[in-house]
């Protein structure tokens, strides 16, 4: 599948808490009725539930290997056992060899663009231009690609392109890196997060200067940052409150 739907249960009912790219792996932690099936990802160590028809058996070999080769355009064409798949922005292409992959008795050719990013230079340039691929993406809650996407799902995935593995959740992802004591200290590439009423980490961006965040609410959106939080620039609303920053990569000029 191009995208598939993690679900909080194994109903089609039920929330959907993330999301599996193309390429991605898992293990299989628990079957259900239905066609369900309850996995880990390999990636982010995520769980949640999945269509049975969703997946396929690799053996461990193919599991075990890096996640380092992505794919380089919004939407990326991939013949699969002879019919055309678009496939979004970032998915793995680790089970690909000179551009072809063989699951089982299922084929995959893949011609496009590929990003390693396991060479990818962490500057403000390349934050940027991986960052800005996502702008206008609609907010969808669980979502991780270009085809919809929430905030914590942004952030994970700007950082899959610099090979520096995040949690999925904006809650997860706070508990690591290094705290920026001041506004003014950051850098490019630096992570805000934003809380609610009861202090709990409800939201997450992207900082690209001092003043200036990416982040998706309602869409991928530039918005203004000041200490009291994030100021939308078209209704000039407070929309939330700074609790605290994280720096995760080392910026290279």
């Amino acid at each position: 599948m191009p995208v598939s739907a993690m679900r909080k249960e194994p109903s089609h009912k039920s929330e959907i808490v993330s999301q599996q790219l193309f390429g991605e792996r898992s293990i299989v932690l628990e079957n259900a009725a239905d066609g369900w099936q309850k996995i880990k990802g390999k990636y982010d160590g995520y769980e949640g539930w999945v269509q049975k028809s969703h997946l396929l058996l690799i053996d461990q070999e193919k599991y075990e290997k890096e996640d380092s080769m992505l794919t380089a355009d919004w939407v990326n064409e991939v013949d699969f056992n002879g019919h055309l798949m678009r496939v979004p922005l970032g998915c793995t292409l680790s089970a690909f060899q000179n551009g072809f992959a063989l699951w089982s008795r299922n084929s995959a050719k893949f011609k496009g663009a590929t990003w390693n990013s396991a060479d990818a230079v962490f500057s403000e340039k390349i934050i940027k231009q991986v960052a800005f691929r996502f702008l206008n993406t609609a907010y969808l809650w669980g979502g991780k690609s270009v085809f919809g996407i929430d905030c914590s799902g942004f952030v994970q995935s700007v950082f899959k392109f610099f090979n520096i593995k995040l949690p999925r959740d904006a809650y997860q992802q706070a508990e690591g890196g290094e705290v920026i004591n001041f506004l003014q200290e950051v850098k490019c590439g630096d992570v805000a997060f934003f809380d609610n009423e009861e202090g709990r980490i409800t939201h997450v961006g992207l900082l690209l200067n001092s003043n200036e965040i990416i982040h998706s609410s309602g869409k991928v959106r530039i918005d203004k940052i000041d200490t009291q939080g994030i100021c939308n620039v078209d209704t000039n609303e407070r929309t939330h409150k700074l609790r605290i920053i994280k720096r995760f990569g080392v910026l290279v000029k």
